[in-house]
């Protein structure tokens, strides 16, 4: 196995914008914690220096690609805690790793949705696809808490509902 397959000289992917785009048409983002001036994808976005995870997040609509490594169980938890706001939305675009920990403490027992992309996402900044599979999550302060599965493709296209 080839090491380079699991490591990354950075931890930050910057969506592909086609991507977002069928997201955001569906979710109308207002707000993006985990940007750079150069990648933000909302108008309203907090750069590492605002540091987005001591930021409130309450009555907005929030696009979270967090950076991937260590920091993401953070970011995760910070999500959760959010969506249980009102009216706030949080969906977040993550590596699909359903054996961390931080999937068993904060998606499944606090997603409203979940939805798996088929294949891998080439990410903006990116050569190649990345070298995990990923997955959108949906936290909804308006939801039922009754989690429900989709699939969608690389492109963001929708395929399926799972359940």
């Amino acid at each position: 196995m080839n090491p380079a397959l699991f490591s990354s000289k950075s931890n930050s992917w910057e969506t592909p914008s086609e991507f977002f785009e069928k997201l955001d048409a569906i979710f109308h983002f207002t707000l993006d914690p985990c940007a750079t001036p150069e990648n933000a994808k909302c108008p309203k976005f907090y750069t590492e220096e605002d540091d987005g995870l001591l930021q409130d997040w309450g009555g907005e609509r929030v696009f979270m690609n967090p950076p991937y490594g260590g920091e993401t169980g953070k970011w995760l938890k910070k999500a959760s805690m959010e969506a249980r706001k009102p009216d706030t939305l949080v969906v977040g675009l993550i590596a699909s790793r359903t054996d961390t920990s931080y999937w068993y403490d904060y998606i499944f027992p606090r997603a409203s949705e979940l939805w798996f992309v088929k294949g891998r996402l080439k990410f903006s900044n990116s050569k190649t696809s990345a070298p995990f599979p990923s997955a959108i999550v949906v936290w909804d302060s308006s939801s039922d808490n009754n989690l429900k599965l989709k699939a969608i493709d690389k492109h963001g296209n929708f395929l399926y509902h799972i359940s």
